[in-house]
């Protein structure tokens, strides 16, 4: 069974910066969709960035400027690089991949990330 693998996540002070990463167990072939999603307390799980096998970016209003998604094909990993944050962006974030093998969407763990001073 895949399971994604997240790092990154902690607490930071407003204004500062984190880094996470995602990459699946084992070896995968043919994912298609990256992308990284999160829920914060009392609220619905949102998107926050996706990107697609041509590289093609689809980032939400709310982070756009702010947070950059990015891959790596040979590693099999989505990145997701979090500069400037802010306390609304406290959440539980999870990575997702749809993988054309299995043809259906896997999700990662979840990772939490906390910006407070």
């Amino acid at each position: 069974q895949v399971q994604l693998v997240e790092s990154g996540g902690g607490l930071v002070q407003p204004g500062g910066s984190l880094r996470l990463s995602c990459a699946p167990s084992g070896s995968i072939f043919g994912i298609n969709a990256m992308g990284w999603y999160r829920q914060a307390p009392g609220k619905e799980r949102e998107l926050v960035a996706s990107i697609g096998s041509d590289s093609k970016t689809n980032v939400a209003d709310s982070v756009k400027g702010r947070f950059t998604i990015s891959r790596d094909n040979a590693k099999n990993s989505v990145y997701l690089q979090m500069n400037s944050l802010k306390p609304e962006d406290t959440a539980v974030y999870y990575c997702m991949m749809h993988i054309m093998s299995y043809g259906r969407n896997f999700w990662g763990q979840g990772t939490q990330v906390t910006v407070s001073s």
